[in-house]
């Protein structure tokens, strides 16, 4: 296997009490430092992708768009952004949704996806969920499906993965941390 999990763990920087107290946040900006590192993530999710059966990527602002538009541009789909609200200049369909933090709305233009459209959807890490819950509800609303929610990181303590799968969309992290890991 291409893919080291131990090698890329130590690439990501624990953050301490970042955004609020007690929490610790999951810095991937070492991870996308080191070319070797970079590659052996985009490499793992490639081999993993390269020949399932689906039309589009999609990609969750901000930190999604760096892994989603890699595999978008090296197995060839077409990339669709899920931008928080405000970001995107034409027609939109938006969800609100519950982060760690608060509540948020995410919006993707009306026009990007079609009836029968499948989707990868990616973003960097799964944490409560939130995020990519309102991107699946919104493919939904524009006729497409979700095949799998992809991402680096894996919170499980914090519950995303198991309601994603609960809704009925398959998830898939290279890599998990215990919410008091450092």
């Amino acid at each position: 296997m291409i893919f080291d999990e131990f090698s890329i763990k130590t690439l990501i920087r624990p953050v301490v009490d970042f955004p609020t107290p007690g929490v610790i946040f999951r810095d991937i900006t070492p991870l996308f430092q080191s070319p070797r590192a970079l590659r052996m993530v985009a490499d793992s999710f490639i081999q993993r992708y390269v020949e399932a059966d689906f039309s589009h990527i999609g990609a969750m602002d901000a930190r999604g768009f760096l892994i989603g538009s890699i595999i978008a541009y090296e197995l060839n789909k077409p990339l669709v952004l899920f931008r928080k609200q405000g970001k995107l200049p034409a027609d939109v369909l938006s969800e609100s949704y519950q982060t760690e933090y608060g509540e948020a709305k995410l919006e993707v233009h009306a026009d990007s996806l079609c009836e029968g459209d499948k989707v990868l959807i990616f973003d960097d890490l799964i944490a409560t969920g939130g995020t990519l819950l309102a991107a699946a509800q919104l493919v939904r609303r524009m006729g497409a499906s979700i095949i799998e929610a992809a991402a680096i990181i894996d919170l499980p303590e914090l519950g995303g993965s198991q309601k994603l799968q609960d809704s009925g969309i398959a998830t898939f992290a290279l890599t998990r941390f215990a919410l008091t890991d450092q």
